[in-house]
């Protein structure tokens, strides 16, 4: 009597022609990772230190489980930065994924692992697609030209208010002869103040003012040199941007750093202004059919969209006639303001996806 056939005995060499999906929950010195397949199964889970030869060694690793060609990471902007710079220059299409709520940590529990499975699983569902910001070229450099101005900005606030606070509890004569100057000048007398070494409280006030006052003129300095910075960077990767009526240096910097080095990912003007928050929000009902304001988004886009409006509406005869034409439709003043926004964040869309000449983005790198 002839043998009935054997099933066909899984072949383990074929997992390199099926596709993975990686998943990583970033954290400062390890990065945890989970590989699942196609079909949703968990393939393996594993972490990795956070250098070079870590990254070299996930990418290794999650490669042996089959072709991948897509990475879900959490905080693609903070610890996952680096991590998804090198994924991306291995070819891999890596995935901004939000961290899981707390309802689903409730759930399902909380570990790393479960995070860089649920991460992977957000890609694989289609329910993450939003593309990560390659973070690699010049408008990375703006984000750092804007971080360091915004930390000098606000330490010579603080030593501004520091400043003043000494001269009210210092002695009347020293509080006299400062009174009444601007803060500009006072600054600068401050700054004058005999240098010798304080021997009781009059003496003390009068170093600690100097000493603040010299803290503040450096730090004027500093800002003064990263606004130069701003400035040149912006002009050489994306010159039309500063041609357009109310786009100084700081507004440009805010909303390219927001599209990132590959405004292509966005898709659509709607997806930048969905970005910037400058995009309304269905909130209807039976017969109700409203809007409201967008509360989500990068906030220091909606900023610099809301000062290039104010600064259009002094300045710019047609954005006046804009502004009177909306609120002759029936719109309040806010209402026809956000509108603004809007339109000024398609015109920027258009302005920073228009492709430039390969010349001009290679002296930018270099």
């Amino acid at each position: 009597m002839p043998s009935m056939p054997q099933p066909a005995q899984p072949d383990h060499n074929t997992n390199a022609t099926d596709e993975v999906i990686l998943g990583l929950d970033t954290h400062k010195d390890i990065h945890v990772a989970a590989v699942i397949t196609a079909v949703g199964a968990v393939a393996a889970s594993r972490s990795f230190p956070t250098t070079m030869a870590g990254y070299h060694q996930l990418l290794a690793w999650a490669r042996s489980f089959g072709t991948l060609r897509r990475a879900g990471v959490e905080c693609t902007g903070s610890y996952g930065a680096a991590l998804s710079r090198h994924l991306q220059t291995a070819g891999i299409t890596v995935i901004e994924v939000n961290q899981p709520d707390k309802a689903t940590h409730r759930r399902r529990g909380k570990t790393d692992t479960i995070d860089a499975q649920a991460a992977a699983r957000a890609v694989l569902s289609g329910r993450a697609t939003a593309t990560a910001k390659t973070g690699d070229g010049p408008v990375e450099m703006l984000r750092m030209f804007k971080l360091a101005k915004s930390s000098a900005i606000k330490s010579r606030t603080q030593a501004i208010n520091q400043l003043k606070a000494v001269l009210v509890a210092a002695d009347p004569t020293l509080r006299e002869a400062l009174s009444g100057l601007s803060t500009q000048i006072l600054i600068r007398q401050c700054a004058q103040l005999p240098a010798g070494a304080p021997s009781d409280a009059t003496s003390a006030a009068t170093w600690t003012l100097r000493l603040l006052a010299c803290r503040i003129v450096e730090l004027t300095s500093e800002i003064d040199d990263l606004n130069q910075q701003l400035a040149r960077a912006v002009d050489r990767h994306t010159p039309k941007l500063l041609a357009r009526p109310g786009v100084g240096p700081d507004c440009a910097a805010a909303l390219l750093i927001t599209a990132g080095d590959n405004p292509e990912r966005l898709g659509s003007e709607a997806s930048y202004a969905a970005l910037c928050g400058a995009s309304p929000v269905e909130l209807s009902s039976g017969k109700t059919v409203r809007r409201r304001l967008n509360r989500g988004g990068d906030r220091h886009a909606n900023a610099a969209l809301y000062r290039i409006a104010l600064s259009r509406l002094r300045w710019d005869p047609q954005t006046r006639a804009y502004l009177a034409r909306r609120i002759a439709q029936g719109k309040t003043r806010r209402e026809a303001l956000r509108c603004l926004k809007r339109y000024i964040a398609r015109e920027i869309y258009q302005i920073i996806t228009t492709p430039r000449p390969h010349s001009t983005a290679t002296s930018i790198a270099a």
